[in-house]
């Protein structure tokens, strides 16, 4: 039976700083964890959501495609979805969601996941362009990405948020990634004016990490020369 309590993370925002892009684990063993999720191909290939257990890729010239179960990932995030209606909203900027969502909330110091259907204007995303071994680093990577703007556009918001100690393993605070109802644009979120929509809260009260540690790369690398924390808010916020 799943367990809609636990949040399963497959490697860590940190390792992506490096350039440590291997696929490690595939579309199969992720939606094993979970129906609902984001996360990125080997070599950063474009911005994954998954949802009711369709996994999509949004890729670097803006195409959403459908993923196969062995279409691998070196950082993402799944569970089984179970949220509540936690409010509606009005016209209301990322900002103000944001505050209203902490507010409603109470969760800063545990995992939670955010579910936001509606209408969103002037949304703003990305998507990073595959590259090949040797990999460069998260911020070289992150310079070739590919900006996609839509006036107004209804869809998802997908949005996780972590508490401010796990800073590094994750984001702390929300990562989000985007798709329309249409399927047709999405990727990770950069910005958006303002919502009209509903949403939808899911708390977690269990972390389940998992590393890759069949990975020889990973394995002996040595993190303490990398500018970690920089490096994640400069390519995620």
């Amino acid at each position: 039976m799943s367990n809609s309590n636990t949040l399963y993370q497959h490697g860590t925002l940190a390792l992506l700083v490096p350039g440590l892009l291997d696929g490690t684990i595939t579309m199969k063993e992720l939606l094993s964890h979970g129906d609902t999720g984001i996360g990125t191909g080997e070599g950063l290939d474009g911005e994954l959501i998954i949802l009711d257990g369709t996994p999509y890729q949004v890729d670097s010239k803006g195409n959403v495609n459908l993923i196969d179960s062995n279409f691998t990932l070196p950082f993402a995030n799944s569970h089984f979805a179970d949220y509540a209606e936690m409010l509606e909203v009005e016209d209301i900027s990322r900002d103000e969601l944001k505050q209203q969502i902490t507010d409603a909330s109470q969760s800063n110091n545990t995992f939670y996941s955010v579910k936001v259907t509606g209408t969103f204007k002037n949304m703003k995303t990305r998507a990073v362009k595959k590259c090949g071994q040797p990999y460069k680093s998260l911020a070289e990577t992150a310079e070739n990405q590919s900006i996609f703007t839509r006036d107004e556009v209804q869809g998802t918001l997908l949005s996780y948020y972590s508490p401010q100690i796990f800073d590094g393993a994750a984001v702390g605070g929300f990562h989000s990634h985007f798709m329309s109802d249409e399927h047709d644009f999405g990727g990770h979120i950069l910005e958006f004016d303002s919502v009209t929509g509903v949403v939808s809260f899911q708390q977690f009260d269990s972390l389940e990490q998992h590393l890759p540690t069949d990975n020889k790369a990973y394995m002996q690398h040595d993190f303490s020369q990398d500018n970690i924390l920089d490096a994640i808010h400069d390519a995620e916020g």
